[in-house]
């Protein structure tokens, strides 16, 4: 048996994580890092990607204080992105831009993060002498240690990290695997964003080779983990606007359909929300309109205004939410967390920007992008939550504060991703905390 794909199990039959004792963990459950991908696609992302660079490089480097980023990168990009990551990193340090106290400048306080990533960073074998620490060392006048940002040789086809890359699994020894779905671009032949996804495709496999985690071949499923969230003890939400789309797994139901997830995210319970984030091109991912916060809890994307599509498709969810229990019989507490009050839209001058390929999706001035605040992502010590310049940013920052207490929340303006098509939960995808 090969370390990075899981075929036959000691009994000769069919392994998956369910019958070799794994599960999916909640995202708020301790991380050994995030992995990223850097942004270049012009189809994707307007005038050179520069602003969305910019913007990954913040939602990195906020990642980065309290867990390590792997940043996937064409082997021929490898270089410039290294020198982007330390050109921003001494800018951010010169201007001290997010005003970090002394305590939490290259070693992180101990705060919310688990025995084994307390101290200097990173928490790991690749953490440079403590000589070199600027908190630990003796020579105080060394420029600041950088965030543990780094780059791996790996090509793919766009930078949605959270949809391309492994799903991670873990057992009660600790122990982590990756799981690597097909990736069709969201819905292949029928509905796909673009017409080649090969490099996607084998990204997750790659990324699980770089880190040395061993990895369950589910190429026979289609799946993005964008389309998947899970609360860390058996219960996982998904839309069925999603997974039962035409450009995924067509020849299953969704008896088979919801088969196949317990057996390879060891769960014992599956949720299906009907919808999703109106006009989400990834056919409404659940990833947009619901997510856990913690067992038993909840925050759905919601509006009060009954003329927005959005408030039937919030409505539909919030229905099926409060007659559910989860794996444990709980009742979900519902969190509701509004969308945008201004519906985020692509401008003529952003339209201008692109450059689009044969058989990929073309934006259109005007178009409404499917903007949600539950699209953030929760690192060891921080929740990164987007902004978009709305009378409603703050107001989410503040209601996600009250159901993160013991983390930092770090709001990044976002429009530089949406313009792509989704968000920082979409662009992330944590690796756990355990032994590979």
């Amino acid at each position: 048996m090969k370390k990075t794909d899981y075929g036959e199990n000691e009994k000769g039959s069919l392994s998956t994580p369910l019958k070799d004792g794994f599960h999916m963990p909640g995202e708020y459950e301790p991380h050994r890092g995030c992995v990223m991908i850097w942004p270049v696609r012009p189809g994707s992302w307007p005038y050179g990607a520069e602003e969305a660079q910019q913007t990954f490089l913040e939602i990195a480097f906020a990642i980065a204080e309290s867990e390590k980023v792997w940043m996937l990168a064409a082997p021929e990009e490898v270089e410039k992105v290294r020198d982007a990551v330390k050109q921003y990193w001494h800018t951010r340090s010169d201007n001290s831009a997010r005003d970090i106290p002394p305590e939490g400048r290259g070693c992180l306080p101990a705060r919310n993060i688990p025995p084994e990533g307390r101290g200097c960073l990173p928490a790991r074998e690749e953490h440079a002498a403590k000589e070199n620490c600027p908190v630990h060392g003796d020579d105080k006048s060394q420029s600041l240690t950088p965030p543990p940002i780094e780059v791996l040789p790996i090509e793919t086809d766009d930078a949605w990290a959270r949809d391309v890359g492994p799903t991670c699994v873990v057992n009660e020894d600790g122990e982590v695997r990756g799981v690597d779905w097909q990736f069709n671009a969201w819905g292949g032949v029928v509905d796909g964003l673009y017409a080649h996804w090969e490099k996607d495709n084998q990204a997750a496999a790659a990324v699980c080779k770089a880190l040395g985690l061993s990895c369950y071949d589910a190429q026979n499923f289609v799946l993005e983990g964008g389309s998947i969230h899970s609360d860390g003890q058996g219960t996982v939400l998904v839309t069925e606007t999603c997974l039962l789309s035409a450009g995924r797994n067509p020849r299953m139901t969704k008896t088979e359909i919801e088969n196949t997830l317990k057996q390879y995210l060891g769960a014992e319970k599956i949720i299906w929300l009907p919808r999703g984030i109106w006009q989400d091109e990834t056919n409404e991912h659940v990833d947009n309109i619901c997510a856990f916060v913690r067992p038993g809890e909840v925050v759905l994307a919601w509006t009060d205004d009954e003329t927005d599509p959005q408030w039937a498709l919030s409505n539909a969810s919030l229905r099926v939410l409060e007659r559910e229990t989860d794996a444990r019989g709980r009742k979900l507490t519902v969190h509701k967390l509004p969308i945008p009050a201004k519906p985020v839209c692509i401008t003529e001058e952003e339209l201008a920007g692109f450059t689009f390929e044969e058989g990929e999706d073309i934006r259109e001035a005007g178009e409404r992008l499917a903007a949600s605040y539950v699209n953030f992502y929760i690192s060891n010590g921080a929740v990164i939550v987007p902004q978009f310049g709305d009378s409603n940013d703050a107001l989410a920052v503040e209601i996600i504060g009250r159901l993160f207490p013991e983390r930092e929340i770090v709001p990044v303006y976002a429009r530089p991703v949406i313009v792509g098509g989704g968000n920082i939960h979409c662009i992330t995808q944590q690796i756990p905390l355990g032994r590979f």
